[in-house]
């Protein structure tokens, strides 16, 4: 195995943090997709802060028909509190759950209002189902919808989604921060700096922990295990990236 542990780390980054647009814009949607706006945009309160930017963005871009923030609390949450009370130290996040933090944060940056909150959910798999019980309630129809969830989440975020809907429907990822790892001076690094990024290891931990969930075997969330998610192939690049991390960092596969 020849490749590095910065390496390996990007090649995890790369697989769960799908962007399946260069930019959320009209422009981009229509030349990928054939139409300049999406029926639905979804950010997930898993996040890290950055989300609330790449948002900002979206509704700037009237990327899509209706805006729709999901999350209520979880393990990410506590950590996104913090660094949201940091930024803003008058913004009392205690007891807030991720959506109406991420909500508080548009009306207060930018002005912006979403059409609704979703926060109950407590996990991947809520976060997608009370999505389309609130869609349902709403009567609000789609065949186009775009994901955005932290990048270690992303790409189960949407598999699970595609369990639940009708295989014509087009899933768009666009996931919150693209983080490149660097070794310089034989310590890892982020090559750039990105908003709420979490640390080094609680990065790694969280990228490790979805390679198992994504994998389709007895013990993973797939059609042959718990059956959360559709089936996944892992690639081959995937598997030894992971192997690599698993020998370097022997407890750091976070726990179903």
């Amino acid at each position: 195995m020849s490749m590095s542990i910065a390496e390996a780390i990007n090649v995890l980054g790369g697989f769960c943090g799908k962007r399946d647009l260069s930019e959320l814009s009209q422009n981009a949607l229509q030349n990928q997709y054939g139409f300049s706006q999406a029926d639905v945009y979804v950010l997930f309160g898993g996040s890290i802060l950055a989300g609330g930017e790449v948002m900002a963005e979206a509704i700037r871009e009237k990327i899509a028909r209706k805006y729709i923030i999901v999350g209520g609390e979880g393990h990410t949450t506590e950590s996104l509190r913090q660094r949201m009370h940091a930024k803003y130290p008058d913004f009392i996040t205690e007891g807030l759950s991720e959506a109406q933090i991420f909500s508080d944060f548009l009306q207060r940056e930018y002005g912006y209002k979403v059409d609704y909150l979703e926060c109950k959910s407590t996990n991947c798999g809520n976060n997608i189902t009370y999505l389309l019980e609130l869609l349902q309630e709403k009567n609000i129809s789609f065949k186009s919808i775009i994901l955005s969830q932290d990048a270690t989440m992303q790409y189960r975020m949407a598999v699970t989604l595609r369990k639940y809907i009708p295989e014509g429907t087009t899933i768009i990822n666009y996931a919150t921060y693209q983080a490149k790892v660097i070794s310089k001076e034989n310590q890892l690094m982020f090559e750039k700096e990105i908003w709420g990024m979490w640390d080094m290891n609680r990065y790694i931990t969280l990228l490790m922990g979805e390679v198992p969930r994504l994998t389709d075997d007895e013990n993973g969330y797939g059609p042959l295990g718990r059956d959360f998610i559709v089936h996944v192939d892992i690639p081959t690049d995937v598997k030894e990236a992971f192997a690599i991390l698993q020998n370097q960092y022997k407890d750091g596969v976070r726990v179903a």
